[in-house]
């Protein structure tokens, strides 16, 4: 939270009993001794009323020679004086719901700091004090360093001076860095025999990070009106006007640096996918300053009482990455622990605790098991498809016997629409007509024009090239109801007479390809159900299915799957093998392997390929690889991610959501994160053309005469996303929707353990978006 008029501390304390009361209210003081307001807020209080934080801070601010105000404020108070989460459960008694969720203690600590905004006259200071330590847990349990994480307050650390001191100070700083706080200053008392501050001086100096030391306050008076007025006068002798002006200085070079960044970053970056002539002003760019769980924290300028940063719902995932939100805790300490053990080490011939762990985790719980026996590592999806490629082409090579030049004119097979990445090989093993595309690209093999399926006018729909719907009859693409999971029940459609006429079209094209003789065909690449970059097209599994079967019962083509978008849940199941009914050869993870916190890649494939490698001849070894191949940061933070995954998959909010779309509990079957009935709803709009859903992925193809990737009616058609007050009125705080598109398909992604009002509130947001434009479309057309 940023304003231009109010500057925002939060007060956390390196353990209990180190100050933080008595440092704040000579905050407090100093604040008023520059004719500032001050607004103190103690979110939680326990013990009597008479001990409590902000009666302190009432009783020693009163103003003395200056029109400034201070006012104070509890938000939840309990009169045991125990850790407020053991306060929290005594007064909820047996009915624990009624304890405030993070979520809520957060929001209502949003709510005073906006009304604080509001209510400011002038130039005026706000300070939020914490209980105990940064560890200490809120209501909930949570500890206070995550639970205000998503406020992002600029934080002044209270350090102890006390024996151990040094190493408590420390301790807590580093548990803030970790989680990205930014701490302006450490505040601490003198204590002449232990002398901490000292030593942490210098220690924090070198860290970019002023301390400040200060006499203790002298003991409490038995007598009260004598303890009053010692106390007063101790604070008179109090001088941190030098702390004053290093904490204004931040938070102005803060906004300095958000303004500015903007302009500085047209000027410095060349964006991928991006057009820079479109990019016409610095408000095209977003100014990311912090992200935590599902949003973004955008800079704006703003009118002088107005926020300058905003909640935006990262609607893409990040480029399809966050499994749990940003900043997950969980998985930055995973980072740091890989880091500061290993940093990165050797990886040929050698082997470490994260790697291996990781690996036999894939092979024997992950989507490999059953089918997998060796681990490749690389650095992204792109790389790990370059690997894969090199895998299946060689071993075809060896299967067919093929030397010397022969080997250099292989192809693959593959599906139009598909993308494997942006590196030369990944891209020669899509269509030519494909947009990621650069001089060297050339095309090496043969596309199939794939059937499609999606939701239109509520009804499940298979929409089919022209050379095979012309055969087609209506009840072989629609749905018998309006339930998906007919699409994607393999085994009841294996027979039917749409999986005949695929058989039938795939084996006689092969046989024209084998004819011609152009070029030979050495693997089956495929992104399974949904293609995602080639405009989020779900594929019909059954013709995937179907052409794996056709390919292995002709060829010795390796098969390999690209489930770096799909794979890990994405789809809400751990590999599209489910669906399928058919393992590969070789498959491709990345993306959510490693919870958007840092790029790895894995590529998985059997015995029989790996033994197309193996000989005693260095020279038929895998010859490829990358600096930072299974570094360990990113193995120990896949490994974390691995095992929040398979807890999250087993959650209630995932049972609920898959209830919905008529899956038992624990069962297979395809669902949604996204309700099934708004998901009908938009299907009906009079400007959209279908929709689809699986997992956590929304997809929305809008009427466009145009279409294709360069199309911009999606972006145009869903502007009013970018309104943080479009639909959802109830919702707190008010959200705006980063969402990115793909020509005329606009699509939506939630991470694994999104809550499930997020996601409403989203759905109200896309809905009051396409109905408003829909409506107005429509009236237009009846003037006209």
């Amino acid at each position: 939270m940023l304003f231009k008029h109010l500057r925002v501390h939060q007060v956390f304390g390196a353990n209990t009993d180190v100050g933080k009361t008595i440092l704040t209210t000579a905050l407090v003081r100093a604040s008023t001794a520059l004719k500032r307001d001050v607004f103190y807020l103690k979110p939680i209080s326990t013990g009597a009323m008479e001990d409590a934080d902000d009666a302190h801070i009432t009783r020693f601010t009163k103003p003395q020679n200056t029109t400034a105000k201070v006012s104070t404020e509890c938000l939840y108070r309990f009169h045991v004086p125990v850790s407020p989460h053991l306060a929290a459960q005594l007064a909820a008694g047996d009915e624990s719901e009624k304890i405030v969720p993070d979520k809520i203690f957060v929001n209502s600590i949003f709510s005073y700091v906006q009304r604080c905004a509001a209510a400011a006259a002038g130039p005026s200071h706000i300070y939020v004090e914490t209980a105990g330590g940064v560890h200490s847990p809120t209501l909930s349990g949570t500890t206070q360093v995550d639970a205000y994480r998503p406020l992002f307050l600029p934080t002044i650390l209270v350090g102890d001076s006390r024996l151990g001191g040094i190493s408590a100070t420390i301790s807590a700083y580093e548990s803030l860095l970790l989680r990205g706080y930014i701490v302006d200053a450490i505040l601490l008392f003198r204590d002449e025999y232990y002398r901490n501050s000292e030593y942490l001086t210098p220690y924090f100096a070198e860290r970019g990070v002023d301390v400040a030391a200060f006499d203790k306050p002298p003991p409490i008076n038995p007598n009260p009106t004598q303890n009053v007025q010692e106390t007063e006068e101790y604070y008179k002798s109090l001088d941190l006007a030098s702390v004053q002006k290093s904490l204004t200085s931040r938070h102005e070079q803060r906004l300095t640096q958000l303004e500015s960044m903007s302009k500085r970053s047209m000027d410095a970056f060349w964006w991928p996918f991006v057009q820079h002539g479109l990019v016409e002003s610095r408000k095209d760019v977003t100014v990311i300053d912090s992200a935590s769980g599902d949003f973004f924290s955008i800079y704006k300028d703003a009118e002088n009482k107005k926020p300058l940063l905003s909640h935006q719902l990262d609607g893409s995932a990040s480029w399809w990455t966050q499994t749990f939100g940003h900043a997950n805790s969980s998985l930055t300490l995973a980072a740091a622990r890989a880091a500061g053990r290993y940093g990165h080490v050797m990886f040929p011939q050698a082997t470490h605790e994260p790697a291996l762990r990781l690996a036999e985790r894939l092979l024997h719980d992950g989507p490999g098991q059953n089918w997998a026996s060796r681990v490749f590592f690389s650095d992204n999806g792109s790389t790990g498809m370059e690997v894969a490629l090199k895998m299946a082409l060689r071993t075809y090579s060896t299967r067919m016997g093929l030397q010397g030049a022969d080997r250099k004119k292989l192809g693959v097979l593959g599906l139009k629409g598909s993308y494997h990445g942006d590196t030369i090989g990944a891209m020669d093993a899509c269509a030519e007509e494909g947009v990621y595309t650069c001089e060297w690209h050339e095309a090496k093999g043969f596309w199939f024009d794939p059937p499609t399926v999606a939701i239109q006018d509520g009804v499940p729909v298979i929409t089919l090239p022209e050379v095979l719907a012309k055969a087609a009859a209506p009840s072989d693409t629609r749905a018998p109801s309006d339930a998906v999971s007919w699409i994607y029940d393999i085994p009841a459609r294996l027979d039917t007479r749409l999986a005949q006429s695929y058989r039938a079209f795939i084996s006689s094209t092969l046989d024209s390809l084998e004819r011609s003789g152009e070029q030979r065909l050495a693997a089956l690449v495929l992104e399974p159900l949904v293609m995602g970059a080639g405009g989020m097209l779900f594929v019909d599994p059954l013709f995937q299915r179907v052409l794996i079967d056709v390919v292995r019962s002709r060829s010795n083509m390796p098969v390999i799957f690209d489930e770096v978008f799909v794979g890990l849940y994405r789809l809400g199941m751990q590999s599209t093998t489910a669906v399928l009914g058919t393992n590969p050869d070789i498959a491709v993870y990345a993306k959510i392997l490693t919870g958007g916190v840092l790029p790895l890649a894995v590529t998985l494939t059997t015995d029989k390929i790996f033994e197309a490698f193996l000989s005693q001849d260095k020279a038929t070894a895998l010859l490829h690889g990358h600096s930072y191949t299974a570094h360990a940061v990113g193995c120990e933070v896949a490994n974390e991610s691995l095992r929040l995954i398979e807890k999250e998959s087993r959650s209630e909010a995932w049972e609920q959501a898959r209830g919905r779309w008529g899956v038992s509990v624990g069962g297979d079957g395809a669902w949604s994160l996204w309700d099934p009935e708004f998901i009908k709803a938009v299907s009906g709009l009079g400007n959209v053309v279908e929709v689809m859903t699986l997992g956590t992925v929304l997809a929305i193809k809008v009427k466009d005469a145009q279409g294709g990737y360069v199309s911009h009616s999606a972006q145009t058609l869903l502007q009013g996303l970018k309104d943080a007050n479009l639909g959802s009125e109830d919702v707190y705080p008010p959200f705006s929707v980063h969402y990115r598109t793909l020509g005329n398909v606009a699509y939506f992604m939630t991470s694994l353990n999104t809550a499930p009002e997020t996601i409403r509130a989203l759905e109200g947001k896309i809905w009051t978006a396409l109905e408003s434009h829909s409506e107005t479309v429509e009236r237009r057309s009846r003037h006209f």
